[in-house]
């Protein structure tokens, strides 16, 4: 290593004239590494942006398309295979009567007014634990979920006992009175379960026996509102939230591993 001396400076001349340059460099190399660590900051930030962005991207692309027709209604399968589909709205209701329901099939709506009228089909050849899976369907997709409500009743009826008509005249869209007998089903609790099966995201009432990957159960009354719950479960799934906004109830919701 060199050191100039200037001959012309005192000892204590010339050691000032380094201290001072150490100083500089000193400062010079503080601001260097200050910038070096700011660089290194912004570049963990750009990367932790760009993995964001990349997943979001790969989540909106994973919107699950319907497949069957029974897939724009509310639906899954019960225990022993019978598909029990809901109207998600009033106009989805009168279609589900008028043109899917016959015969053969059960109609469930909870006591509370609005919600859900789901039919079971074939369900005049369902067992007593089946048509327990359905009423807790229709249970969790009546009013009671965003009231907060935790049971519910529900009741069944078939197709001919259904009218459009009341002694206050005709009844609006979505809406049916009921003669005759109705099958109860009393104080049933309201609570989901969702999780994948065979690829597909399956939204059922917590007494299937169905086995689902990555199961997670729902009851109302938490402090999640929907659309976090939906964000929540999209990550999870990898899944856009807009399918479970379009497939789970309206609330609140207390979410739970199984």
């Amino acid at each position: 290593m060199k050191v100039k001396i200037y001959y012309n400076k005192s000892v204590h001349e010339n050691a000032a004239i380094y201290y001072e340059l150490a100083k500089k460099y000193r400062k010079k190399a503080e601001g260097a590494r200050k910038a070096l660590e700011e660089l290194e900051e912004k570049i963990k930030k750009a990367e932790k942006e760009e993995e964001k962005k990349k997943e979001e991207e790969e989540i909106k692309t994973k919107v699950l398309k319907q497949g069957e027709w029974y897939e724009k209604f509310h639906w899954f399968f019960t225990s022993n295979n019978r598909l029990a589909i809901g109207g998600k709205n009033a106009q989805q209701n009168e279609i589900l009567v008028k043109r899917y329901m016959n015969e053969k099939d059960l109609f469930f709506h909870s006591q509370i007014y609005g919600g859900s009228a789901v039919i079971l089909k074939e369900g005049l050849n369902a067992d007593e634990r089946e048509k327990l899976e359905v009423a807790q369907f229709a249970a969790c997709f009546s009013r009671a979920w965003k009231e907060n409500i935790t049971s519910a009743d529900v009741f069944a009826v078939k197709k001919h006992q259904l009218t459009k008509h009341t002694k206050e005249g005709t009844l609006k869209t979505g809406g049916f009175g009921v003669e005759g007998k109705k099958e109860w089903f009393k104080n049933v609790p309201l609570k989901l379960k969702v999780g994948l099966k065979e690829g597909k995201l399956w939204v059922l009432p917590a007494l299937s026996k169905a086995k689902l990957e990555n199961t997670f159960y729902l009851k109302p009354g938490g402090k999640l509102k929907k659309g976090e719950l939906a964000k929540k479960l999209s990550k999870i799934f990898r899944i856009h939230p807009d399918v479970f906004l379009e497939r789970l109830p309206s609330g609140r919701f207390y979410m739970v591993k199984e």
